[in-house]
């Protein structure tokens, strides 16, 4: 759309996504899409905590990856939200909290793979989410060695790379999701001694 229009011209140089996404009417479906993204990828990051729970890995490691996971979400939302052209730092915090910290939950995800495999299969699952994960660190810090460097399309190339990378992480917990039956929260009522019982989630299994 952005090229359709003429709001970025690629013969001159290869635009960033934020570039693309600055101006309408591609920035209303750019907010959009990314607000839609935050939201869904806050419940794959809460499901996947869960499911860690479940396989019995009650560790804090895996509670600070639910924390990264919800903060990359929030970042994509404000990616989304404040584009580059009008709040510039705060779309930037944004990209941070979107790809650095994303990158982070996902080297978690990585060592937790490594914690819970033999309970969902798949040897390749571990080996894969490492190499995605290795990949999207390199195509970072090259994104930002190359943005100080001034080569703005080799960065951008890099970015989108980066942005690719980190969908396919996320399509991966397909594979971890696969035997998942049923994901169930339980609200309690309020005792009579006036103190509310904590709310429960778990996700079912079903066997193999």
């Amino acid at each position: 759309m952005a090229v359709a229009n003429g709001s970025v011209n690629i013969t001159e140089a290869f635009p960033y996504i934020s570039t693309c996404g600055s101006y309408p009417p591609q920035s209303c479906l750019f907010g959009q899409v990314l607000n839609l993204g935050a939201f869904l990828g806050a419940v794959i990051c809460f499901l996947k905590y869960q499911q860690v729970q479940d396989y019995g890995c009650h560790s804090r490691l895996n509670l600070a990856g639910l924390v990264l996971g919800l903060l990359c979400a929030f970042g994509s939302s404000l990616v989304g939200n404040f584009q580059q052209y009008n709040q510039l730092e705060t779309h930037l915090f944004g990209a941070f909290l979107a790809f650095v910290v994303g990158i982070l939950y996902f080297w978690v995800q990585t060592f937790l793979t490594e914690r819970v495999k033999p309970r969902h299969g798949g040897l390749w699952i571990g080996p894969l989410r490492f190499s995605l994960s290795f990949c999207g660190s390199a195509f970072l810090i090259a994104t930002v060695v190359l943005f100080y460097l001034r080569l703005d399309s080799e960065a951008a190339y890099c970015e989108w790379a980066l942005a690719m990378d980190l969908f396919l992480l996320f399509g991966l917990f397909a594979v971890d999701f696969w035997h998942v039956g049923t994901c169930s929260v339980h609200v309690h009522h309020q005792r009579a001694d006036g103190e509310a019982e904590d709310v429960q989630a778990s996700t079912q299994t079903l066997p193999l």
